[in-house]
């Protein structure tokens, strides 16, 4: 894996950028790009491991939420780790429009 800036030890404008950039990796939708932020051995909800199952089960996601939209806010942080607030809505052709929190 290779690391991308910002990294450790974070300071407030540090840690926002870190954040800012997960959010926009997020909301390309292009998982591939998203994956690349986790190991090669990453382990998703106990039933995805590795990037290659992040990577089908993402473009499962999002060709069926139509409109997705991920927010991310720091919530807190200190020099080796950050904590966000997030919220995400998407459209779906079954259920219709959802919001999460």
């Amino acid at each position: 894996m290779n690391p991308r800036p910002p990294l450790p030890p974070f300071t407030q404008e540090t840690a926002r950028q870190k954040v800012q950039a997960a959010e926009d990796a997020w909301n390309s939708r292009d998982p591939e790009r998203v994956s690349l932020a986790y190991t090669e051995d990453t382990e998703w909800r106990k039933f995805l491991n590795g990037r290659t199952q992040v990577v089908e089960f993402l473009r499962r996601k999002w060709n069926k939420e139509l409109d997705y939209r991920l927010r991310k806010e720091l919530w807190a942080f200190t020099e080796n780790r950050i904590a966000v607030r997030f919220e995400y809505e998407r459209y779906n052709r079954v259920s219709g429009y959802l919001r999460k929190r």
